[in-house]
């Protein structure tokens, strides 16, 4: 192999990461921890551990994050939703059904099996009609996730959009 050859073999590569580092650390998760392409513990945090605690501030932060980038306003956390969400995940976790919608609720999103809530939003995020959900119109939201270990999917999440 020409030296050339063996440059550029190795130099492409090393380039690929370079680019794929500086992308990561322009991702809207954002990190607390100041490590660039990290996200941040509110978000990564595996929910089936023990002691395990939803940071539901950070988890509204990156929804409002998403609608902003749609031109939408943020929304406020609510204890009374997260209460309600709290309630229907845990309902939720110990049948396998999904729960219905509440009144007064414009938007319910429900999910299942994602480890962590930075799975379940990229979930929702890429999929068509529950990334609708998450740019209706509502001025305040509520989230909550329960843990089943003998349940089919394991993890369960509820976030409730309403005004």
């Amino acid at each position: 192999m020409s030296a050339i050859r063996r440059r550029t073999a190795i130099l492409l590569p090393t380039l690929g990461l370079l680019g794929a580092v500086l992308l990561s650390a322009c991702s809207p998760f954002g990190n607390t921890a100041g490590s660039a392409g990290t996200l941040s513990p509110g978000l990564s945090a595996r929910m089936d551990q023990p002691g395990a605690s939803l940071d539901r501030a950070q988890a509204i932060g990156i929804i409002n994050a998403y609608r902003a980038t749609n031109g939408l306003p943020a929304l406020a956390l609510d204890t009374g939703l997260s209460g309600t969400a709290q309630a229907l995940v845990n309902q939720y976790a110990s049948t396998g059904t999904p729960p219905k919608t509440p009144n007064g609720v414009k938007a319910l999103k429900l999910s299942a099996g994602y480890a962590t809530f930075a799975e379940t939003f990229s979930g929702w995020r890429n999929n068509p009609a529950d990334a609708a959900g998450l740019r209706v119109p509502a001025s305040k939201a509520g989230v909550a996730v329960a843990f089943n270990p003998t349940s089919n999917y394991g993890i369960y999440w509820v976030l409730i959009l309403a005004d």
